[in-house]
């Protein structure tokens, strides 16, 4: 992918959640089905890293399941963290801060330095990422701030096999690109609630949750889908950093 084609697509997604940071926030309050088999490998009490973590509502599902957790959520919208902070102040088991990085760009971890996480968490966030490469570098960046014995956890979507999100679908000639100067599993999505907008996503599949695993020397646990009205719209994969 050549750089110019991969800042245009950085620079929808920044847009899109620059200017529909409210909206998107208001349609994703409540936990998804996937986290309740996910709970089991967050610790009682420890430090989680929540990657791409928009309105906080991981931190909401963890204040009913821990004693005590430091939660550290890391996002490039500003908007989305102003309704994080504003939405766990009250949490009673869950200590919460929050980090504004854009964490498409290479190095982000270098930011976090020297912290270290019982489980690392960016749910619905690689997607978002252009490049495989660029995909890859992000999980193994991930993986230098788990602590041995951690977990990695990931979900992506699988828009490609719901009718719903398949209709989102539309050509990229209306942003000014070619199919031809995109990876395979590249798409746009359109956005149609409280205005119109587009949004890069690229379609995961296991075999890349494989790559990412072998790249980053974790171990890949499990895999399953979850989610949505048909209970398969994300797939999800723990990853686990031997001590």
């Amino acid at each position: 992918m050549e750089p110019d084609v991969r800042q245009l697509l950085l620079r929808l997604n920044r847009e899109f959640y620059t200017r529909f940071a409210t909206a998107f926030a208001a349609t994703r309050f409540s936990h998804q089905p996937g986290y309740h088999r996910i709970i089991r490998y967050f610790p009682r009490v420890g430090h989680v890293l929540d990657l791409g973590c928009g309105n906080a509502r991981l931190a909401h599902f963890l204040d009913t399941h821990v004693e005590e957790v430091m939660y550290l959520g890391v996002d490039m919208s500003p908007g989305l963290l102003h309704v994080a902070r504003k939405g766990t102040v009250a949490l009673a088991r869950v200590r919460s801060r929050f980090v504004l990085l854009d964490l498409a760009e290479p190095g982000w971890e270098g930011v976090l330095d020297g912290a270290r996480f019982d489980v690392i968490a960016a749910l619905a966030v690689l997607h978002h990422i252009p490049g495989a490469a660029y995909r890859e570098a992000f999980v193994r960046g991930a993986a230098r701030l788990l602590k041995p014995g951690g977990y990695l956890i990931l979900s992506t979507w699988r828009f490609l096999h719901n009718e719903r999100m398949r209709r989102k679908i539309v050509p990229w000639e209306r942003v000014g690109l070619n199919a031809a100067a995109l990876e395979p599993g590249d798409y746009l999505l359109d956005w149609k609630r409280e205005g119109y907008g587009y949004r890069y996503v690229h379609a995961v599949d296991e075999a890349e949750y494989a790559r990412w695993a072998r790249a980053a020397g974790l171990r890949l646990v499990e895999t399953f889908y979850s989610d949505g009205r048909e209970g398969d719209l994300s797939l999800y994969g723990v990853f686990y950093r031997e001590p």
